[in-house]
């Protein structure tokens, strides 16, 4: 599949690995429409990329997908891409109680709920077109990081979902893929030491990404991603260890906030 010509949303793309995608996806002759929950840096990312079409939606709040999904239905009934990329992390000691329970499951409403809402919100428009879901979840789906434990079930629970998505439209004319980023340079892993891990750039990830897009993969997991997933099956014990004794000095101790 050529990614030209085609209409794509991007959830989450104001910044990032959304927008790094929105304007390779610009530069290879497509309609976009990029999504956030601020203004100002939707109006910072059509600054830079004038072409890009931007919408303002929070992809945890249900009233605003809905929302959303009406817009682009009469606005661009053409859609036949969409990726759900809006995500949020944060770093977690489970063994603190938490003073704020909504915000304890922040994550969960914006990596999960958001992803699940958005996708079936516009499952009719991308099934008319016969289009393709992007789904991005990370090489944490298979692995853990221990001081990020609910980003990284959300990043689990988007891997089982993309797979019975997939299974369910495959014969409805829907392609469903699933990019599994590993560490990237963005403003999620900003609070990250220097080294702690190795990290792709944004623009990194999109050329590894394109290609396989385009050649028909539907499990993209590029750089150490495919190391984690192979070794959570060879050795899953000692990966699991691992990245607990290689995270365990992030996870936030009594009396730091999260």
């Amino acid at each position: 599949m050529k990614f030209s010509g085609h209409t794509i949303l991007v959830t989450g793309g104001s910044a990032g690995i959304g927008l790094a995608f929105a304007a390779k996806f610009l530069d290879m002759g497509n309609e976009v429409i990029i999504t956030g929950r601020r203004q100002s840096k939707l109006d910072e990312a059509k600054a830079r990329y004038p072409r890009l079409i931007t919408i303002e939606s929070d992809a945890a709040d249900a009233s605003s997908i809905a929302a959303l999904a009406a817009e682009v239905k009469s606005r661009f009934p053409t859609l036949d891409v969409l990726m759900n990329n809006a995500g949020v992390m944060a770093l977690r000691n489970l063994g603190l109680p938490a003073d704020d329970l909504d915000r304890l499951t922040s994550e969960v409403d914006t990596n999960i709920n958001g992803t699940i809402r958005t996708t079936s919100a516009l499952i009719d428009l991308i099934r008319a077109n016969k289009g393709t879901i992007i789904n991005v979840s990370s090489g944490l789906a298979y692995v853990p990081l221990t001081s990020a434990p609910i980003y990284s079930a959300t990043k689990a629970a988007i891997h089982s979902y993309t797979t019975s998505l997939r299974f369910q439209l495959e014969d409805q004319g829907v392609r469903v893929v699933e990019l599994m980023p590993p560490a990237v340079k963005t403003e999620l892993t900003a609070d990250f030491p220097e080294g702690a891990a190795p990290m792709l750039t944004t623009d990194e990830l999109v050329s590894a990404t394109i290609p396989a897009l385009e050649a028909g993969v539907d499990e993209i997991r590029p750089g150490q991603s495919n190391q984690l997933h192979w070794m959570s099956r060879l050795v899953p014990a000692f990966i699991n260890r691992t990245l607990f004794k290689n995270s365990r000095a992030f996870i936030p101790v009594a009396g730091r906030p999260e």
